[in-house]
């Protein structure tokens, strides 16, 4: 995200990277009446890559336990079940929108209602700016109809296109030299995944499991400042 007038953030005149994850917890876990207080063991000493522990490539692939118990933003994929991260993060990696949601729905229908979450406040007085200049994301959200609507907007999406697209494309590579840093938003899913909380979902409540994860997303964020 680029930074004008003294610091102030402007998504507007910016470029957004746009994530997901998907994560489930175990069948004895889930709804299982577990303790709040151990949640947020081992917390990360600092923003860093994940560990090698299985979870290292969070982004876009996907690490699903299947469970017999279920609960709200719990969605069955090819897999087994899980719960969908929607990260929407900055050039230094900072969160600026988050949404869970079930891991059913293709990331494709959930980006603009994600894109809603993203509310960053001004130095002054007046509205948050809400609506950034581009949008980096997955070849998960190639979807013509979705550009057009966020061209409405104003807001430029930068996806690669399929390999057995028939159409024009709508983009070249000039465009697509910004995709090389979708990394961006691979290391803020790395970051979220070493809190333990998290990595797997133990809550049935999702506003618990949202509570830890906004949470770790704020630690984070602090960490980028």
């Amino acid at each position: 995200m680029t930074t004008r007038r003294g610091g102030e953030r402007r998504p507007q005149d910016s470029i957004l990277w746009l994530g997901q994850s998907v994560r489930i917890g175990p069948a004895q876990a889930v709804g299982g009446g577990w303790h709040l207080a151990p949640g947020l063991a081992r917390l990360p000493g600092r923003a860093r890559r994940a560990r090698q522990t299985g979870l290292e490539r969070v982004f876009p692939r996907r690490e699903l336990r299947s469970g017999d118990k279920g609960g709200l933003c719990v969605g069955k994929t090819k897999r087994g079940k899980g719960t969908k991260w929607m990260v929407v993060v900055d050039g230094k990696g900072a969160s600026l929108g988050v949404r869970l949601e079930s891991a059913s729905p293709a990331e494709v229908n959930l980006a603009e209602g994600t894109l809603k979450t993203v509310a960053v406040p001004r130095k002054g007085p007046g509205r948050p700016h809400c609506r950034p200049e581009r949008i980096i994301a997955d070849m998960g959200y190639d979807s013509d109809p979705l550009r057009r609507r966020l061209a409405r907007r104003g807001i430029e999406l930068i996806v690669p296109h399929h390999s057995n697209r028939k159409r024009p494309a709508t983009q070249d590579g000039r465009t697509l030299r910004r995709y090389r840093r979708r990394w961006k938003v691979e290391r803020t899913l790395a970051w979220i995944a070493n809190f333990r909380r998290l990595v797997v979902r133990y809550d049935r409540e999702i506003v618990v499991f949202s509570g830890f994860f906004h949470v770790a997303c704020l630690l984070i964020t602090l960490r980028a400042l």
